[in-house]
């Protein structure tokens, strides 16, 4: 990871070192093989932050907004246990009639998030849940 990091950073820091030997940002990129705005963007980057700005960084944010309720998403789940073998329309028809209202994809992520994507993986739930309730008597 460190290693793939630094390779990076060398190569857009060669970038940067070439356009300023040349004292032509053109003929760097050209040679590079770079677009105008990645140039610029790595030359910002380095004038503002310096070396570690030059660090790629996820863009990815989830986007918690879209998530369901707290509740809707439990119901979701222990529904998912309780009947493994249903599918994600059956499972939000029959939330509904709950008073539960998810989408049928809704239920897929929720699905994906806790790791109950498919019948096995709900069966493996249902069957840990079975092992650790207390037996009677």
């Amino acid at each position: 990871m460190i290693q793939s990091i630094q390779r990076i950073i060398k190569h857009k820091l060669g970038l940067l070192n070439l356009a300023e030997e040349l004292s032509n940002e053109s003929k760097a990129r050209k040679v590079m093989g770079l677009s105008r705005d990645t140039f610029y963007r790595y030359k910002f980057a380095m004038e503002n932050g310096g070396v570690e700005a030059l660090i790629d960084k996820s863009r990815r944010k989830p986007n918690v907004k879209n998530r369901v309720d707290e509740v809707v998403e439990q119901a979701v789940v222990e529904y998912a246990i309780e009947q493994p073998a249903h599918g994600q329309v059956r499972v939000s028809n029959e939330l509904r009639k709950r008073g539960v209202f998810v989408s049928a994809s809704g239920i897929r992520s929720i699905w994906l998030r806790h790791q109950l994507e498919n019948f096995k993986l709900r069966l493996k739930a249902l069957e840990a849940k079975v092992a650790e309730s207390p037996k009677p008597g």
